[in-house]
């Protein structure tokens, strides 16, 4: 499929080898977090608070939201390099998050990727303020892509949409709301999850396809691919809060049973955790049909990771 025109003849859909995958994930990450260590450059702020921030922002972790944006660029045609920005943003987005999920009044978790939680490295007010900092500061670095102001607008109306009241946020109320509840079903589980962890990772797909302007069946096609693979992602997270241990997580093991939370394993078992976390993979890799080339085989690949890290 072409991505901003008509169909080619099908093909078969390439293979990506883990391996290839793994290391084409590494490079996009490692210019995510070059773009990450400068972009708060520029900004007159309190010296405490821009510390907190980038403790936060450069903690690690694979970046996974912006290399999906910087992979779905590429797939519908355009250089990653012009909408760094964009895909940095959503870092920015994703990290405010988890500093505020870590909050004494939310998760009151201690360790956030091997490092002690922002509110614990320096305290609950700054923590707060840092959110809040990065995830507004997301929105200004958003505008410096060098994509033309029509595409730019759906795409940033797209991510505001994932992060806000109907997405992430909304979400985050649902899982303090359902905390603790037996009487939770697998349905409400799974919208609380499509909110919280799967909207931002489709968004993240999605925007690049708006930003790189590619055709209506192209966008379809890769926002379904986001959503399933935001749950699989939360399948296998559930997964590995039980069976892998806090030096593997970064945060302490065993927290989600601890507090309460309702999770996939804690509904319907291991076994069957691990057998929906396939079905997504799986449904992730068809919902990209007749897409080929190196991106759409990174795609696939890496759905097939997610889940492998738990299955």
């Amino acid at each position: 499929m072409n991505p901003k025109g008509p169909e080619h003849m099908p093909q078969p859909p390439e293979i990506m080898e883990p391996a290839a995958m793994k290391e084409l994930l590494k490079r996009r990450a490692a210019a995510v977090e070059l773009w990450l260590a400068t972009c708060l450059d520029g900004r007159e702020m309190p010296p405490r608070l821009r510390e907190s921030m980038l403790y936060s922002l450069q903690a690690g972790g694979k970046r996974l939201r912006p290399v999906l944006c910087l992979t779905c660029v590429a797939l519908c045609g355009l250089e990653e390099e012009r909408v760094m920005p964009f895909a940095g943003a959503i870092e920015m987005i994703h990290t405010y998050s988890l500093i505020h999920d870590d909050l004494p009044a939310m998760d009151d978790d201690d360790l956030r990727r091997g490092k002690p939680s922002n509110h614990k490295a320096f305290d609950e007010a700054t923590a707060i303020l840092a959110g809040d900092g990065l995830l507004t500061d997301a929105f200004a670095c958003m505008c410096r892509a060098r994509i033309a102001a029509g595409p730019l607008l759906a795409a940033i109306a797209e991510l505001a949409g994932a992060a806000g009241s109907s997405g992430m946020v909304g979400g985050q109320e649902w899982d303090m709301i359902h905390t603790g509840r037996p009487s939770v079903n697998l349905g409400e589980l799974q919208t609380m999850h499509a909110m919280k962890t799967g909207a931002l990772l489709r968004a993240s797909c999605v925007c690049g396809a708006l930003l790189a302007e590619a055709n209506s069946a192209v966008v379809d096609a890769i926002g379904e691919y986001g959503s399933a693979l935001g749950m699989a992602f939360q399948i296998a997270d559930d997964i590995l809060d039980i069976t892998a241990d806090t030096a593997v997580l970064g945060k302490p093991a065993g927290s989600d049973a601890a507090q309460g939370k309702n999770t996939y394993p804690s509904m319907v078992g291991l076994a069957a955790s691990r057998e929906l976390a396939r079905a997504q993979a799986d449904r992730a890799r068809a919902a990209l049909g007749a897409l080929v080339g190196p991106e759409a085989a990174f795609l696939r690949a890496l759905a097939d990771y997610t889940v492998s890290r738990a299955c």
